[in-house]
């Protein structure tokens, strides 16, 4: 079986939290008289940067370090591969839907569809067309696009090439580039936006290609980190502007979000274990859970306590809410969540076990 890293955990740990940070920070400018403090949350939290936007992206970089290694050397790796996935997501994700529908009417006063609901069930809604019935679903979309793109690449025997990820980096980033002074229609940048999410991915397996594989040199790293920064710039600008809303986007605080989250992960691949950090490897094993659950633990009790009326209710509630996440998604992870991925290896093929190790040498560290 796969052996788990720890820095990559701290990663997980580090996004999922900034999420949370986020939306429980919104949560008290958004129903909270704020005052004098009105511009300080906007700016900290959408104007200047984004927290959920860069917890996000942080994910996107790790899962482009992790899923195209996935495959298990065995008879059917890609149906293996599918398996895993389908075990790993979909249980909890449902349990969050069941959760979110006990829940939003009688805390949010919301309903949805029946057909939304169905679409959702999918995790594929995005591509019908129908809207998530919670905001936080629509990573899961990307993440879904990235698998399929694996299972391409894989079957065509591109994934396992040395520049394969280092060719789609650049030239995604190049046609963002050139696209940037001709291209000004703003459903376009949406499109692009989404290929920058993915290019985060591909730029992840460039790293994990560098500091694991021993398959490219800091010098691919460089070179993607440079177009990397100047298209996530772009895309930011054209997508989000430069005069903030007060909705918590901006071209400043999405860039900044986007380029940040690039810096801080090549730093921790950089340093490899020697960047782990026990507390928050945990809070990154149960990511995933917190990442579904973490909203319902705040709407609770921000319904039955409220945010509080000053800075120190304010923290007290963002750290309630952290406790409660971390608390909620531990139990969901060890019910729900490991043991659907136990149960999924039953559907795995016989061979399946013996699959491509996840830590072999780290260069970064001088191992030999």
């Amino acid at each position: 079986m796969h052996k788990r890293l720890a820095f990559v955990d701290t990663l997980r740990g580090i996004a999922v939290l900034s999420v949370v940070l986020q939306h429980a920070l919104e949560q008290i400018v958004l129903n909270q008289q704020t005052g004098s403090y009105y511009w300080v949350f906007h700016h900290a939290l959408g104007e200047y940067f984004n927290f959920g936007r860069f917890g996000v992206v942080l994910f996107f970089f790790v899962s482009g370090f992790v899923i195209p290694y996935s495959f298990p050397k065995s008879a059917a790796p890609v149906r293996d591969f599918v398996v895993s996935r389908f075990f790993r997501l979909y249980p909890a994700y449902w349990l969050s839907i069941v959760v979110l529908l006990v829940l939003s009417p009688t805390i949010e006063g919301k309903t949805f569809p029946l057909s939304h609901v169905a679409a959702n069930a999918t995790m594929f809604q995005m591509f019908m067309g129908i809207p998530n019935i919670r905001i936080a679903y629509w990573t899961l979309a990307v993440e879904l696009m990235f698998y399929v793109s694996c299972i391409g690449l894989f079957a065509t025997g591109f994934l396992t090439r040395r520049l394969t990820a280092f060719q789609i980096v650049v030239a995604t980033c190049v046609v963002g580039i050139v696209a940037f002074p001709f291209v000004k229609v703003h459903a376009v940048w949406g499109v692009l936006e989404l290929a920058l999410d993915l290019t985060a991915m591909f730029f992840g397996k460039v790293i994990r290609d560098t500091v694991m594989e021993d398959k490219l040199s800091w010098r691919h790293v460089a070179i993607c980190a440079v177009l990397y920064v100047i298209f996530a710039a772009g895309v930011a600008y054209r997508r989000y502007g430069i005069d903030y809303q007060e909705n918590f986007f901006c071209a400043y605080g999405m860039g900044g979000a986007y380029i940040l989250a690039a810096f801080v992960f090549v730093g921790f691949a950089a340093l490899g274990e020697k960047a782990a950090w026990r507390f928050m490897s945990f809070v990154g094993t149960i990511s995933y859970s917190i990442y579904l659950m973490g909203s319902f633990a705040m709407i609770v009790i921000f319904y039955f306590f409220g945010g509080g009326s000053g800075p120190l209710q304010w923290f007290l509630f963002t750290a309630a809410v952290i406790a409660a996440s971390i608390l909620v998604s531990w139990l969901t992870y060890l019910t729900i969540e490991k043991p659907s991925i136990n149960f999924g290896h039953r559907f795995r093929s016989p061979r399946a076990f013996a699959s491509v190790p996840l830590q072999p040498t780290l260069r970064s560290q001088g191992a030999e």
